[in-house]
């Protein structure tokens, strides 16, 4: 019986020992009414009086208003309700006790009591912690649902939730690197950008009102460089819609079109700088997800499937799909990527001495330390080397500002130079 089909949601009145009536809705995972007339009573120690059983649409509705209504969960958040419920399963303390917990600590984040409270709702109407974690897909990682499912089955839970802990926390690392990498660089270009658009929005005209004044001859490159600035003046709101429109077309692109999605990463995986960050990001987060799940227990072609589905570097995606068919004819993982192409060779030959020596887990292990190492080296040397780029960039600009405006100036300065020493 798959959990969407039996989560059903009923309307009760129970006629408590004291005598009061108490009713409420109540959302349990059971086959017959049976079971939950059944339940109420132990939990109650009531009679009941009514039990209505509500349409499956209402149910569904309800789950709807949840999904389109409740906050985002922060991966920081998640990792923190994984290793919390960790640490309290291997102390022993009991599931629904740990979650009650974690939802009434008042000094925690709300994040993890928001995580811990859906949880402890699934789990109350009669699910497995791995049953909730895949009716929120939202929250819970595929990763971290399925070593939900071996911890729960081989009974080793406690391990797997904090090993997901861990995991997520490296992953967050990775990510806020990237990000840390990209701050000067993107602050940088957008003042140049600002810059230009201040020079043509604002001096531009004011020169060009000048040189009409002067009745100045201008060079052609004066000349296109004031119809560009008066285009942008007459046309702003135009201009900014079609960048806007242009920039929603790009995302919407990116996010709906798997061809061009695989097209810009596979143009990142070519460009000098772009392509040592993409590959280090990329193969630290390959190995370190492979690691966990083989050492996990999953075979080779369900931990393929569910890095493939994991990753959103749609370069390294595609690929992986061609090793898992690979893999899936009898191939070794690592003969795979050598035959499929765009691996890095060493993480290649390392993986096919953990496959035939059987420590996989550790030679990927070893690769996500490494590549970890090499991100955190290209983060800290991303700003040295993107700066002469930057400064080539600002350079330019300033020159052809110069040659475009101050030079017909210093003709004008020279011709009426010339004038005042002829007629004198």
């Amino acid at each position: 019986m798959s959990t969407a089909a039996g989560l059903r949601t009923y309307y009760y009145r129970v006629l408590l020992p004291h005598g009061k009536v108490k009713s409420g809705f109540l959302r349990l995972l059971v086959e017959r009414d049976h079971s939950v007339r059944l339940r109420l009573e132990q939990t109650t120690e009531g009679a009941v009086l009514s039990l209505v059983r509500l349409p499956a649409w209402v149910t569904a509705l309800n789950d709807l208003r949840m999904r389109l209504f409740r906050r985002h969960v922060r991966q920081q958040d998640l990792a923190g309700f994984l290793r919390d419920m960790g640490i309290m399963l291997d102390a022993g303390v009991p599931m629904m006790e740990a979650l009650k917990t974690l939802v009434e600590d008042e000094s925690g984040d709300d994040g993890v009591a928001e995580v811990a409270q859906r949880v402890h709702t699934d789990l109350g109407s009669g699910m497995r912690m791995p049953q909730s974690f895949a009716r929120h897909p939202d929250v819970f990682p595929e990763t971290v649902r399925n070593l939900a499912e071996i911890g729960d089955q081989s009974g080793e839970l406690p391990r797997m939730l904090l090993e997901s802990a861990s995991h997520i926390e490296r992953l967050i690392d990775i990510r806020r690197d990237i990000r840390t990498a990209l701050i000067y660089p993107v602050l940088v270009f957008t003042t140049i950008l600002g810059v230009g658009f201040f020079w043509l929005y604002y001096v531009v005209p004011n020169m060009a009102q000048l040189f009409k004044q002067l009745q100045a001859k201008l060079p052609p490159l004066t000349q296109w460089l004031i119809a560009v600035s008066d285009a942008l003046v007459h046309y702003l709101v135009l201009f900014a819609v079609g960048v806007v429109l242009l920039i929603m077309a790009l995302m919407w692109l990116y996010r709906s079109i798997p061809g061009f999605r695989l097209a810009c990463h596979e143009l990142l995986h070519r460009l000098p700088i772009a392509r040592t960050l993409s590959t280090s990001s990329g193969m630290a987060f390959i190995s370190e997800h492979l690691a966990l799940l083989v050492r996990a227990g999953l075979d080779f072609m369900l931990s393929l499937d569910v890095l493939s589905r994991a990753t959103t570097d749609q370069y390294y995606r595609e690929r992986l799909l061609r090793v898992r068919d690979g893999v899936a004819r009898g191939e070794g993982i690592g003969a795979s990527m050598r035959r499929v192409g765009g691996f890095p060779a060493m993480a290649v030959r390392m993986i096919s001495v953990g496959e035939e020596s059987g420590s996989l887990d550790k030679q990927l292990d070893r690769l996500a330390t490494e590549y970890r190492k090499r991100l955190d080296v290209v983060v800290k040397s991303l700003g040295e080397i993107i700066k002469p780029a930057l400064i080539l960039l600002a350079g330019a600009l300033f020159i052809f500002l110069i040659v475009a405006l101050l030079l017909p100036i210093y003709d004008l300065v020279r011709q009426s130079v010339n004038h005042s020493l002829g007629g004198g």
